[in-house]
């Protein structure tokens, strides 16, 4: 369960860095952030434009996640990044998967720590990862590695989100066709399997109150996901 161990206060503006906007959990994010109060700018890395027109909102073009050297001057003094950047293993075998995985997220994420020493940094992984780095799965196995890698650098935090089945509103634009067909799991899922399922609005604010809020546990599950969600 969440606990109030920092002493950062509620009333605090912080900036953030979003990756993976342009997918269904950056979409939801970074709405959430637009929303909240106290994220007073958000800055997008993305291959191509969210597409969003926003007081607060800032946007990279970057055409080459693997070497950011070149916008590094731009990467300075954010509290946070919300990293929603991920592919799916189907069709991908495990040194494409482990490249765009693992190596791309370490290197993103190892620039902002040196930039960034006091950032907190949440990292969307996925129910079903093995923090053992062992098992059947490739794609758990490859995201247990890059947990367990991310959770090893001097950030003031890092978090991994491990949401199951996730709830998108309506008005999102970049959800998945087969989601749409599914919106009657989340209240029956609600009810039989609470701990199985949330909604982009609770992943947002979860990553939002991770800045302020300490949590005992680093790794995230559904249900310690809508705990911290509701910490604000």
């Amino acid at each position: 369960m969440p606990q109030n161990n920092s002493d950062q206060s509620e009333t605090k503006k912080i900036k953030v860095i979003i990756t993976g906007a342009t997918g269904m959990v950056g979409e939801g994010v970074l709405n959430e952030c637009l929303l909240d109060k106290r994220v007073e700018e958000v800055l997008v890395l993305t291959r191509r434009s969210c597409n969003v027109v926003h007081p607060k909102l800032n946007e990279i073009i970057c055409s080459d996640f693997f070497d950011i050297s070149g916008i590094e001057n731009n990467l300075s003094g954010y509290d946070a990044c919300f990293f929603c950047l991920g592919v799916s293993s189907v069709g991908r075998s495990e040194e494409d998967y482990y490249k765009v995985t693992y190596t791309l997220t370490l290197n993103i994420a190892e620039t902002l720590c040196r930039l960034n020493p006091e950032m907190t940094f949440c990292y969307v992984s996925g129910a079903g990862t093995y923090s053992s780095q062992k098992g059947r799965y490739m794609w758990a196995r490859v995201k247990g590695k890059t947990e367990n890698d991310l959770m090893k650098l001097p950030f003031k935090s890092v978090f991994a989100f491990r949401p199951a089945f996730i709830f998108a509103d309506k008005k999102a634009k970049n959800v998945k066709t087969f989601y749409k067909y599914l919106r009657w799991v989340y209240p029956v899922g609600l009810v039989f399997f609470p701990d199985f399922v949330c909604s982009l609005n609770q992943i947002g604010k979860a990553m939002i109150n991770s800045v302020y809020y300490n949590a005992e546990r680093k790794v995230l599950e559904v249900k310690d996901i809508k705990a911290l969600a509701q910490k604000f």
